[in-house]
């Protein structure tokens, strides 16, 4: 998409809108119907065609994130062009949301070495782009403090199980969807092993993967096993996961490296 070369691809274009304009309002339903509170990290790009649908995200008490303009790779960026991408993004933000988000997932699952520094120019307190620990950990930083990182694990993207395009095709060489059935019960016992260790469990979810009419019992069946827990589970937003990890934490805490 970056390089143009998709820019006069229908077909992709179609796929991308399905998730805004027919899956999110199914998503935002279900956990309006199991009282659960998301974090959504969502491109500006999105925001400025689908503006309607992410104010329903903010209305519905849900955290908004920065995830690049156009899910820019960060790692391939210099610091000025990353400094232009979260200007740009959060400027955004502001104009058409009315918020300015304190948490950064990076798009491509990597990043640059000084990006960590300059998110924090932005008000960034968190990030939920490595993989380095299953709890919270605090990024090494020249200074103070780093960022938060609330680890994020693709074994838990929706992608890997139930993704399927095509030109540009996903997965290389088709043909993999994956039973549902299974799927759900994989989410369920990753979430049941988080839950029996006390440890902080993250999804990576995309509604136009994964809140089609037939995927949504998926994530019932997933959000029912979480609610069913009661008091024991903290199903929260990101940004209060990270506000909690910082008072809970005054001293610097730099144990885990940024992996």
């Amino acid at each position: 998409m970056l390089d143009g070369s998709l820019l006069h691809n229908p077909r992709y274009f179609a796929q991308g809108a399905y998730g805004p304009w027919r899956a999110l309002p199914r998503l935002l339903d279900l956990l309006a119907a199991y009282d659960l509170k998301a974090t959504f990290f969502i491109p500006t790009w999105v925001v400025q065609h689908w503006t309607e649908r992410c104010e329903r995200i903010v209305a519905g008490g849900h955290e908004v994130g920065y995830h690049g303009h156009r899910h820019e790779v960060f790692i391939d960026l210099g610091a000025e062009q990353q400094l232009d991408v979260m200007d740009q993004s959060r400027r955004i933000f502001r104009e058409r949301l009315g918020v300015t988000p304190i948490g950064f997932r990076t798009p491509s699952g990597d990043w640059a070495n000084e990006t960590a520094t300059l998110l924090g120019h932005f008000g960034v307190i968190y990030s939920s782009s490595m993989r380095g620990d299953d709890r919270p950990y605090f990024h090494p930083a020249d200074k103070g403090r780093g960022l938060v990182e609330i680890p994020a694990r693709w074994d838990i993207d929706d992608y890997t199980a139930l993704a399927y395009t095509e030109a540009p095709d996903f997965p290389i060489g088709l043909d993999r969807i994956s039973d549902y059935r299974a799927v759900e019960r994989n989410w369920r016992a990753e979430f049941e092993g988080y839950h029996r260790e006390g440890l902080c469990w993250t999804t990576i979810l995309h509604p136009k993967v994964c809140a089609k009419p037939g995927r949504l019992s998926i994530l019932e069946g997933l959000f029912r096993a979480i609610v069913s827990k009661g008091d024991s589970v903290w199903a929260a937003r990101l940004g209060d996961i990270a506000r909690w990890w910082i008072e809970s934490h005054p001293e610097s805490d730099d144990r885990k490296p940024a992996a």
